[in-house]
């Protein structure tokens, strides 16, 4: 099993956007996949389909429960010709007071999710995060072996990937294994702009070597969401085959089957874009 928590502590920077993305991907070439939805928001679960789920992630979280995700898994909404649909362990608005009741565990609670994954068969998981560095946030950090941040590019993006990156420090000297591995930055909604390349440049210029290949603006992207469908679905619809293509490399470099050659680079500006 490859386990992936995709973070950041700022909300609104696409991070579930990524992961539907990912999945998408991950279903277009038949890969079993599962997404764990530990954001109270629940925008994962929607996105893959899933209105009214029958069970939740929560039930696992709310006590130990090794092994217990298998029994909170259900078939996703996604269409039968995108491929493999994937599976989802949906997000409940009981995470929301969850959170705080895990806090009062006098044993520590930050394993609860780690032990409801072991022995977890299928072979991609997935796990969205909450915008915040919560006890939700903290159990997924535990439970996976590798991490992936995502920003968008702008402004106060540098300073708030340093904070995520060093509370995975704290978690991988706090763990046995050293884990979980830190795969990268996903530079999000990169735009074909000068402001776009500046603010994609001080990233890599700050973590030299971290910066995966990015996912730019595309409408197509949002659209696929708002309509939970998978983005390999959306055909001629304009910027969807690129967008979905973007998501290919990223979760190659994820599985280890491609790498970056330097710096990750942005599309360059079109005529008249500032």
């Amino acid at each position: 099993m490859t386990s992936i928590a995709v973070v950041n502590q700022k909300g609104g920077v696409g991070k579930t956007t990524v992961v539907l993305g990912l999945a998408s991907a991950a279903a277009h070439r038949g890969i079993e996949t599962l997404v764990v939805d530990i954001d109270p928001q629940g925008n994962a679960t929607t996105g893959l389909g899933v209105f009214e789920p029958t069970r939740s992630v929560d039930s696992v979280l709310a006590d130990e429960s090794p092994g217990g995700i298998e029994s909170v898994m259900e078939t996703t909404a996604w269409p039968h010709d995108s491929g493999r649909r994937p599976l989802v362990a949906a997000s409940s608005p009981a995470l929301a007071a969850r959170e705080p009741q895990l806090a009062t565990d006098p044993l520590g609670a930050q394993d609860r999710l780690s032990l409801a994954m072991s022995g977890c068969s299928v072979p991609l998981v997935l796990v969205d995060c909450p915008p915040s560095l919560g006890l939700l946030t903290i159990n997924a950090l535990f439970a996976v072996d590798s991490v992936m941040v995502v920003t968008e590019p702008g402004a106060w993006a540098v300073d708030g990937v340093g904070r995520m990156l060093q509370t995975v420090s704290r978690i991988q000297s706090r763990r046995f294994d050293g884990g979980p591995v830190v795969k990268g930055i996903a530079i999000n909604r990169l735009g074909r702009t000068r402001d776009g390349r500046y603010w994609h440049d001080q990233l890599d210029a700050a973590y030299p070597g971290k910066c995966l290949p990015p996912v730019h603006l595309r409408a197509a992207v949002s659209e696929a969401s708002a309509q939970s469908r998978p983005i390999h679905s959306l055909g001629r619809r304009a910027g969807a085959s690129e967008a979905a293509g973007e998501f290919d490399v990223l979760l190659d470099v994820l599985l280890g089957h491609a790498a970056t050659d330097g710096p990750s680079r942005p599309e360059s500006p079109q005529q008249g874009e500032t």
